[in-house]
């Protein structure tokens, strides 16, 4: 990915609900990967979870935010799944690594 571009940082912490959590994941992800303006996803999970998806612009974000599906993921994280959750949205101006 080539900067500029969004992180949208979702940081949770699970309830010990599991029902559909797994599938539902899954199928989260692959709809966001089908969105227009998608460019990425990372997340890792220990005491808390992290998910990290890319975007080219702010109004990509708004409308994954608002797509159907994902809003229902959204009210199952609320209601089964997390014991809270939070959303940050950056500008990545730049990046750089190693190894990867």
């Amino acid at each position: 990915m080539k900067p500029p571009y969004y992180a949208v940082i979702f940081t949770n912490k699970r309830t010990d609900v599991e029902d559909g959590y797994a599938k539902m994941a899954r199928n989260i992800e692959d709809l966001a990967r089908q969105q227009p303006g998608f460019l990425g996803f990372e997340s890792a999970r220990d005491q808390i979870g992290i998910a990290v998806s890319y975007w080219q612009t702010l109004e990509d974000i708004s409308h994954w935010k608002s797509n159907t599906d994902h809003l229902f993921a959204q009210q199952k994280g609320k209601s089964d799944w997390y014991t809270w959750y939070k959303v940050r949205i950056c500008l990545v101006e730049r990046e750089y690594g190693f190894g990867i």
